[in-house]
């Protein structure tokens, strides 16, 4: 049952329209009130915002919560955001998801503040969408609560605050954010970390040694994600290491160790490279031939002209790409 007198408002502050709909937002069927709602916030009508943020807060109805939580998300008065972030409270699972799914859409940077004075909530469910819409935002006084954040118990709670602090791109989340990628014992937040360390630069004491730990990782898409990173770092000191990879057990991280290799323009790669364009996966034989392109090594031009047969079309264009480049090179 609806709390009748929580939804009353004055039908004098609302034009007409609006007015109009105030009745039905008491109604007892919660699929009148629900629609009633939508209809309301068609008007975009900011006085009508006051009915449909007290339904969010009382109305009986998780459906009838849920789409309140949903159509407030257009709107980004502090006290609508304010009214959002506690419905992360929630009884309901829904009404919490719609909430934070409103939260992530916010666009200004006011909203930021809202944000960050509910990022140290005790629930972990609303410590990771406040971290999630603050990182949609990039807040820049995000940074401290994500940097906290990182030591969470929660594994969902770290993965929302290293995504916040690689958006964020600060150089003092470089040094945490390595201690994450070496030591967390979740493999999914050991990747995101790995990934968000590509804002530094290729011969940081403290980074580089943690990107070819991440290298032989126990999971296979940490070290893809190494393998990326040190590529989009052009690590010269990475090489050996890399070419070590094109012999990894998964062709998802020879593939990414391949494109590093040609990222890096090191020749000492062409002969490891050649090697690759007779892997039967055609996706390492393509990656192979491009990267050799990059290399633009004339002592791959016989290999790739070997292969200008191959059984794939995609695997041809890229050894006629890797061709030309060399010959551009050369002349």
């Amino acid at each position: 049952m609806t709390d009748l007198t929580i939804l009353t408002f004055d039908p004098q502050t609302l034009a007409p329209e609006a007015a109009a709909l105030l009745s039905r937002l008491s109604n007892e069927d919660a699929a009148v009130r629900r629609i009633a709602l939508i209809e309301l916030a068609d008007l975009e009508d900011p006085d009508a915002l006051q009915p449909i943020a007290a339904a969010l807060k009382h109305d009986a109805s998780p459906d009838v919560r849920s789409e309140a939580a949903r159509v407030l998300g257009a709107w980004e008065q502090r006290e609508i955001v304010e009214t959002l972030c506690d419905a992360l409270h929630d009884t309901d699972g829904n009404v919490r998801e719609a909430a934070a799914s409103s939260l992530s859409a916010l666009k200004q940077t006011s909203s930021g503040a809202v944000l960050c004075a509910w990022a140290d909530d005790p629930a972990p469910f609303v410590q990771r969408a406040i971290l999630r819409a603050l990182r949609e935002l990039r807040y820049a006084d995000a940074f401290a609560p994500a940097l906290r954040a990182l030591e969470h118990d929660d594994a969902n709670v770290r993965i929302e605050a290293v995504g916040v602090l690689g958006w964020l791109k600060d150089a003092r989340a470089l040094a945490p954010l390595a201690g994450i990628a070496v030591r967390d014992a979740a493999a999914e937040i050991r990747r995101t970390a790995v990934g968000a360390l590509g804002f530094s630069h290729a011969d940081d004491p403290v980074i580089s040694p943690a990107l070819l730990h991440a290298l032989g990782d126990p999971a296979w898409q940490v070290r893809e994600e190494a393998a990326t990173t040190l590529g989009k770092l052009r690590a010269t000191s990475a090489r050996d290491a890399l070419i070590a990879a094109l012999d990894d057990d998964y062709w998802q991280v020879r593939l990414r160790a391949a494109r590093a290799l040609g990222q890096l323009g090191n020749s000492a790669a062409a002969q490891p490279l050649v090697a690759l364009l007779s892997h039967p996966i055609s996706n390492l034989r393509k990656e192979a031939a491009l990267a050799l392109g990059e290399l633009r090594d004339p002592s791959a031009a016989a290999a790739l002209r070997a292969a200008l047969d191959d059984a794939d079309p995609e695997v041809r264009k890229a050894v006629r790409i890797a061709l030309q480049q060399i010959d551009e090179a050369t002349r």
